[in-house]
């Protein structure tokens, strides 16, 4: 568990379910991720995150707002799985819409980052989005991130020309001791 000043990362629980579920049926959180998903999807996704948890000690963590314990999405470290980012350390996150702009996304990326440099021996962590998300890629900016046009690709979930198949890949390195 990964505690910030509103946030608390944390392992997935059954109760996580209905509130993601609702995320992945919503068409502003899923406009950039694909397709709008089932609940059976989306009890896969948490199974992902919860063996990535219990095999490595990290994943996708829910996000947990300590006001008031409401879930707000994810955010975490995992093995990236396409392209150039394929047994990289990811970082990714997803919120639902009513806890956009208010920096949550940025709170927590910051503190997995954080946790990463502290717990993992990787040399860099890195991100993909599509080019038409510019508040994903405008947060690994500014997290310190830097634009690996040399890695951009083909998302293979997606068939070319798709709008969604075009990925671009951000990354950064471990700060010097």
């Amino acid at each position: 568990m990964i505690e910030t000043e509103r946030l608390i990362l944390r392992g997935w629980r059954d109760e996580d379910h209905a509130p993601f579920a609702a995320m992945g049926r919503s068409l502003a959180v899923m406009e950039h991720l694909g397709d709008l998903q089932t609940d059976e999807q989306v009890a896969q996704a948490i199974a992902r995150q919860q063996d990535f948890h219990a095999s490595l000690g990290h994943c996708f963590w829910a996000i947990e707002r300590r006001a008031d314990g409401a879930f707000l999405g994810f955010c975490g470290l995992k093995p990236g799985t396409a392209g150039p980012i394929d047994g990289e350390v990811e970082i990714g996150w997803r919120l639902r819409e009513d806890a956009w702009g208010r920096g949550y996304a940025r709170e927590a990326a910051e503190a997995s980052i954080a946790w990463g440099w502290a717990n993992l021996d990787t040399p860099k962590i890195m991100a993909i989005t599509t080019p038409a998300n510019t508040a994903s890629w405008g947060l690994m900016i500014r997290l310190g991130m830097t634009r690996r046009t040399d890695l951009d690709f083909g998302h293979p979930q997606f068939e070319p020309g798709h709008r969604l198949y075009e990925h671009i890949t951000y990354e950064i390195a471990r700060p010097a001791k």
